[in-house]
């Protein structure tokens, strides 16, 4: 009975040795030929995010060796994709975010995901600077101007957005709320229809990432106000920051990073972000990148945990002491 009792036990632990074989062998071929999905809270080509991603698929689909594919899914100031991303339990499945992944976590009552739970990191890839640009009628060119007329009429100008709780709802409200002026917020489905409608002169004003605006500004098609590091920002020197300009403690920019949903495998989020850390260094990648003034970061998932921590705190601050609200 004793021997019989062994042979069993023996049996059972060469069964689970096996299938715990099995596994770690699955992970390590991850993702073995499988579409990887990365979703886009955000219009196809309507942001710097989308084209960030668009950028970096075909390296990190090489260095993955299986197809990767951009899912746009917009829309509630990006909660939309993130729920998407929150709620996949495919182990393929991946979302891409920016400011307003963290900005929604106070902005945003009743997130169908938890920020911190339900997701977790993956890489942040990179950032880049924001300009505030006005309409090229609008009768000012510098940021006090441009608050003496608000302050003038007030209520009578309005400012664009792509979309509740991102980086430029946000700064345009730290901006009603340090400067004391009264405009109206428009949020739009993306930075590219916001954009087209500043160009058009149906919004007086609107932050947005400074490489997208740079071909315009450039062609007089709009005029920059102030960029939003507190140092100038490399890709424009000739622009005077926000921060100099009577706001010392002005401070934004546009990040863009990878999550994933909780349930993934710490081997799989290992590798992706092996391939997307490779991705980065390819000349072509940085060539993209360096031309259009987006500096790249890279890094391992803590690394980007602790940034998404400290976004988390500095957004909740602002948002309780400016009062932002989701339109």
């Amino acid at each position: 009975m004793l021997i019989r009792r062994h042979q069993i036990f023996v049996l059972g632990m060469t069964a689970l040795f096996a299938l715990l074989s099995f596994s770690v062998r699955a992970q390590s071929n991850w993702p073995n030929g499988q579409t990887v999905r990365i979703i886009v809270p955000f219009p196809a080509g309507a942001s710097t995010l989308d084209s960030v991603v668009r950028t970096t698929t075909p390296d990190i689909a090489k260095f993955l060796g299986s197809p990767v594919i951009v899912d746009n899914k917009p829309g509630a100031g990006t909660v939309i994709g993130v729920d998407a991303t929150a709620k996949a339990t495919d182990n393929f499945t991946f979302g891409a975010v920016a400011n307003s992944f963290t900005v929604n976590q106070s902005l945003v009552k009743n997130l169908p995901y938890n920020t911190t739970k339900d997701l977790q990191p993956v890489i942040l890839m990179a950032r880049t600077a924001n300009v505030l640009a006005v309409k090229s009628t609008l009768p000012v060119s510098n940021l006090t101007e441009l608050v003496a007329y608000a302050k003038k009429n007030p209520g009578k100008l309005s400012y664009a957005s792509f979309g509740n709780g991102t980086t430029a709802h946000f700064a345009g409200e730290m901006l009603k709320s340090m400067a004391g002026i009264y405009v109206v917020h428009i949020p739009y489905r993306g930075q590219g229809p916001a954009l087209n409608d500043l160009i058009a002169g149906n919004v007086d004003f609107m932050f947005g990432n400074l490489p997208d605006f740079m071909p315009f500004i450039k062609a007089g098609k709009i005029k920059a106000i102030g960029t939003t590091y507190l140092t100038r920002a490399p890709l424009a020197p000739e622009i005077p920051t926000i921060a100099e300009q009577g706001y010392p403690t002005f401070e934004t920019d546009s990040w863009y990073g990878i999550v994933a949903p909780s349930s993934t495998t710490k081997a799989v989020i290992d590798q992706m972000n092996q391939a997307i850390n490779k991705t980065l260094q390819e000349p072509g990648v940085k060539k993209n990148f360096g031309d259009r003034g987006i500096e790249i970061i890279g890094g391992s998932p803590a690394k980007f945990q602790e940034h998404i921590q400290s976004e988390i705190l500095k957004y909740e601050r602002i948002v309780k002491s400016s009062n932002m609200q989701v339109d």
